[in-house]
């Protein structure tokens, strides 16, 4: 093959030297995913068993139906920034179908597929028919389902069907059905790309536009094809991720449209169109799942991974240029029987070099018998909160207390994600793990699967629905809610309006903590809510949303935010009223939320003790992991923070 190189590159310097490079840069991200496995073999003994390979087929399979979609767009030089809002949209509309509506569930699936279709199509109109960008189109539509999304769920996750549910579980109990149903889809893409008319007019369209319309080819209809694939496909990846958590969450697939970009681009398509594959796609979205599940088990900062894929994403690009420049070329459909016999050669001896460095690296760990210490996983539902970065810090310090190695990993509010990193936690051979859920319900699945191995779970500040866990640790969000109203409406003397600032739609805190205030208030019937809304536990979109609320009521009394990061972006919207003609109420008793106390700006904090629920949390795990008694529930004590008492207060 190299002499082959050669012959067909007289430049190149010598027969080996050239052939390897180009073999690199033709099959660049099969060689990256390779070095990649090989790397975190070495790294940890715990990525190379049969559970955590089935981990990193499940947890690439939702990008990967989303990437397939996208690559379509990709080939024929457009982008789709809505994808990760139709999948949510999608399995929305399918939950609230078959659940409020009472439609059979049959029908509910085929409104939900049609529902992404018609998003596409909508996309595509904009796009052919509009003129619009495809970076505005598709960008308008992804608030536009997320919007809709959250309309229909009224912001709760919505209990998916039993029958659609089996989607996220597994054939003869180890074969995951979501891994199924990315190889089906991913086969179907290539048979769309390389035996298909629509399949060669999107290449024609990516090569060059106006090329392909004197050509003959209605790119306006091809174009809206192409857009209702990828609606198609967002459809279906949103009822697999739905089934997984089995629950449709309004905020699902936040953020997954990157990652499906990434995963095209990571397999060599290029962005400017014309170029991807199938296969190419699947290998980008394997490598971003590799990459997620070994950094977790080697307990890499949950910042730092962030930095690692973004690292990634800017290399895969760079790469692109450099293998564009070099003449370097994706083997395209249709390419002769020799490229692919070469091709299919060259990936059996990379498997074979592959198998042979990892055997050896596994008999490596397997020789290793040091004793270690004991190990818990710590999965937050975010750490861009500071009630949740103390809850960690609290745990770190019990666990260096304890001698105990702590893994803390950052859901980033995402109920998916954090499914993935309980995954791992599964097959990375802890003794016990903690969790904070994004949702108790999307917790559950994952925790179930912890049962299974048993390994022992504790739950911390919200509880897991459908799971056994050895112990919640928690302060009562809803009762906490009611010291709230108590607080505000006795400060104000029992009259006066007020507005509440909501947290993040969909998650169980909000939701919690909200009834709590709304049961406190009704002893309180001179108080008056004269509006709501969301400001997502953001100090800046607090700012924003007060802002815009003191517009349309200028002379209200009082607010009532359900964290302190939006109780002080109103502070700062409030200016001078704010502790005087205006009273604020927060939630959590963070630092600087004490410090507004303090000062008086904000009246009251409902403080919860967040250090110290993080260090009761470890110290339960790690009984639960000796199999020593633990309490089922263990309260940490809520109490109203003011300028009175807020000296003696630690959090």
């Amino acid at each position: 093959m190299a002499t082959d190189t050669l012959k067909s590159k007289p430049g190149a310097q010598g027969g080996a030297t050239g052939g390897l490079r180009r073999l690199l840069l033709d099959n660049g991200a099969l060689t990256a995913l390779i070095v990649l496995v090989i790397a975190m073999s070495a790294l940890s003994g715990d990525f190379l068993t049969a559970d955590n390979l089935l981990n990193v087929g499940v947890q690439a399979a939702v990008t990967a139906i989303l990437a397939f979609g996208v690559t379509f767009v990709i080939v024929s030089a457009g982008i789709d920034l809505s994808v990760g809002s139709v999948a949510a949209l999608s399995a929305t509309v399918l939950a609230w179908s078959a659940t409020e509506a009472g439609i059979p569930v049959a029908l509910a699936v085929v409104l939900a597929v049609l529902t992404g279709i018609v998003c596409g199509l909508v996309n595509g109109f904009l796009v052919s028919y509009g003129k619009l960008p495809p970076f505005i189109a598709t960008l308008a539509m992804l608030s536009v389902a997320r919007g809709l999304s959250l309309v229909i769920s009224q912001g709760s996750p919505i209990a998916f069907p039993d029958s659609v549910s089996h989607l996220g579980d597994t054939l003869g109990g180890w074969l995951p059905v979501p891994v199924l149903v990315m190889v089906v889809m991913g086969l179907l893409t290539a048979f769309v790309l390389g035996r298909t008319y629509i399949g060669r007019s999107m290449y024609a369209i990516g090569g060059n536009e106006e090329a392909a319309r004197l050509s003959g080819l209605r790119v306006k209809k091809q174009k809206l094809a192409i857009y209702a694939f990828s609606g198609l496909f967002a459809a279906a990846a949103g009822i697999v991720l739905a089934s997984r958590l089995a629950s449709a969450q309004p905020q699902a697939a936040q953020g997954y449209e990157l990652d499906a970009i990434a995963a095209v681009v990571i397999g060599g398509a290029s962005l400017a169109g014309g170029t991807g594959k199938a296969s190419g796609t699947l290998i980008g979205a394997l490598i971003l799942a590799v990459l997620r599940n070994g950094l977790n088990l080697l307990s890499v900062s949950a910042f730092w991974q962030q930095v690692v894929i973004g690292v990634v994403i800017a290399l895969a690009v760079l790469f692109d240029t450099v293998r564009r420049k070099a003449g370097a070329t994706a083997p395209a459909a249709g390419a002769s029987g020799g490229d692919k016999g070469r091709q299919a050669l060259t990936y059996v001896i990379a498997a074979v070099v592959a198998v042979a460095v990892v055997g050896a690296t596994s008999l490596l760990h397997n020789g290793s018998s040091a004793a270690a210490k004991p190990k818990i996983g710590l999965s937050l539902s975010t750490l861009n909160n500071p009630f949740f970065v103390q809850i960690r810090d609290g745990a770190e310090e019990e666990a260096k207390k304890l001698g105990v190695d702590l893994t803390v990993t950052d859901a980033q509010n995402d109920a998916s994600q954090q499914a993935n990193q309980l995954q791992n936690f599964t097959s990375g051979s802890l003794d016990a793990v903690v969790v904070n859920p994004v949702d108790s319900d999307a917790a559950g699945p994952s925790v179930r699967s912890a049962n299974k191995a048993d390994i022992p779970v504790v739950a911390v500040d919200r509880g897991v629905n459908k799971a056994d866990t050895s112990a919640l640790v928690a302060s009562d969000n809803v009762e906490g809610g009611a010291l709230g109203a108590k607080a505000l409406a006795e400060k104000l003397g029992g009259k006066g309006t007020i507005v509440i600032l909501q947290g993040q739609a969909g998650t169980s805190a909000s939701r919690e903590r909200g009834a709590g205030f709304a049961e406190g208030l009704k002893d309180y019937p001179g108080i008056k809510v004269v509006a709501k809304q969301p400001a997502d536990f953001d100090r800046t979109k607090g700012l924003d949303v007060m802002t815009n609320l003191l517009q349309a009521h200028p002379d209200i009394d009082g607010v009532f935010a359900e964290n302190d990061e939006m109780a002080l972006g109103a502070i700062k919207a409030l200016g001078s009223k704010a502790g005087k003609s205006v009273q604020v109420v927060g939630f959590d008793g963070t630092p600087d939320g004490l410090k507004a106390v303090q000062a008086g700006t904000l009246y009251a904090s409902v403080a919860q003790q967040p250090s110290e629920l993080g260090r009761i949390a470890v110290r339960n795990a790690l009984r639960a992991a000796e199999d020593e008694k633990v309490e089922k529930m263990v309260k940490v004590p809520v109490k109203v923070v003011t300028k009175e008492n807020v000296a003696g207060f630690e959090g």
